[in-house]
């Protein structure tokens, strides 16, 4: 559906919020990225029940650390378009491309400074004052949704 339009989690916290991030981008046609270590082993079976069996049509890419991730992500030239609470532009005011990877931080800390400083974008989704952060699945739902929405 989108072949272009990749998610990649860095060092992603809870298997739970990725197998559910896996099943939403199989069922969507886009490509996951995880950044790892991730803090639990990819074969958990916790992974595996909240993907269900739509682990299997996922198009999963496994990087062995942010380096490696870099490296391979310049050499196809995609956009880094990072999601953080740090951001001041809304996603929605965003205008995305088909070669961008939308990177999401972990669950317990978000991304170092510099990914931060290595993202092309920045964005953020706003919440009402005095809220820290949305689930990360539900992060990437919204945000890969206005982006298919765009891209249609």
């Amino acid at each position: 559906m989108n072949p272009g339009l990749r998610i990649a989690l860095y060092q992603p916290d809870i298997a739970g919020n990725t197998g559910t991030i896996l099943r939403f981008a199989a069922c969507l046609g886009l490509g996951v990225d995880i950044i790892e270590p991730a803090g639990f082993p990819l074969s958990d079976k916790a992974l595996k029940r909240a993907g269900m069996d739509y682990l299997e049509m996922a198009a999963l890419t496994r990087h062995v650390d942010w380096d490696a991730f870099e490296e391979w992500r310049k050499a196809r030239a995609d956009r880094m378009v990072l999601l953080s609470t740090k951001a001041t532009t809304p996603y929605t005011d965003f205008s995305f491309t088909d070669r961008d990877i939308l990177l999401f931080g972990r669950e317990s800390a978000g991304v170092p400074d510099p990914v931060h400083q290595a993202a092309d974008a920045r964005l953020t989704i706003p919440m009402q004052p005095g809220a820290r952060s949305i689930n990360v699945a539900l992060s990437v739902a919204m945000v890969a949704g206005e982006a298919v929405r765009q891209l249609r």
